[in-house]
């Protein structure tokens, strides 16, 4: 039967949205092209209260945007950070922060899948990207406290594209020039049916 992990652990129950969702605000997605998505962010030094209610309003912007992950340049700020709500390829679900990601490899045993990818800040945009099937991202809490976090699949996919992020690398920047013509093309496509989207989903998680 699926489980649900929360900052790595099993966890008998969650809801629908994680709890920091509901103390969060909204902020504006950056989108390709903004010099914070094209360089590596800061290491974050202080962990307090200012810290916490970012990764507050990462989980509301994230859900509101229906992602998997959403990384702390992606809301215009220059740290080392993301959050995640994500499924594995088993079912599972996956939710937690991580404060200075760092991205182990290799994996022993590890294979790669080419499957469709997408990124908040390229928003309507999916193109084929191979990814290792199994990742392990070291770093911290919101306290400060050691965290590890290991998946394998889509999650896996998601540690890996999130910790790009902190690195100052989109999606994009692993794809050929015609590949990343073609995901840019879709973008201006795309755009205005995603930002009504995520507009009518902020009204309905007003409500929640």
């Amino acid at each position: 039967m699926p489980r649900v992990f929360v900052q790595g652990a099993p966890v008998a129950e969650f809801p629908r949205y994680a709890p920091e969702a509901g103390r969060g605000a909204v902020r504006r997605i950056t989108e390709v092209g903004e010099a914070v998505l094209h360089k590596p962010c800061r290491d974050v030094t202080e962990f307090g209260p200012d810290l916490a209610a970012l990764i507050d309003d990462m989980f509301r912007t994230m859900y509101v945007a229906e992602g998997a992950g959403l990384a702390a340049n992606q809301v215009g700020v220059d740290l080392r950070l993301f959050v995640y709500d994500c499924p594995d390829d088993d079912g599972n679900r996956h939710v937690g922060h991580i404060v200075n990601p760092v991205l182990e490899s290799p994996l022993s045993g590890r294979r790669l899948l080419d499957e469709g990818e997408g990124c908040l800040s390229v928003p309507g945009a999916m193109m084929a990207l191979p990814r290792p099937d199994r990742a392990l991202v070291r770093g911290r809490d919101r306290d400060g406290n050691p965290l590890e976090v290991e998946g394998t699949g889509y999650f896996a996919r998601c540690l890996a594209h999130e910790t790009d992020h902190t690195n100052g690398y989109i999606y994009l920047d692993r794809l050929t020039k015609r590949e990343k013509k073609d995901a840019l093309r879709q973008m201006g496509d795309r755009r205005e049916e995603v930002y009504a989207r995520r507009s009518a989903k902020e009204g309905e998680l007003s409500r929640v």
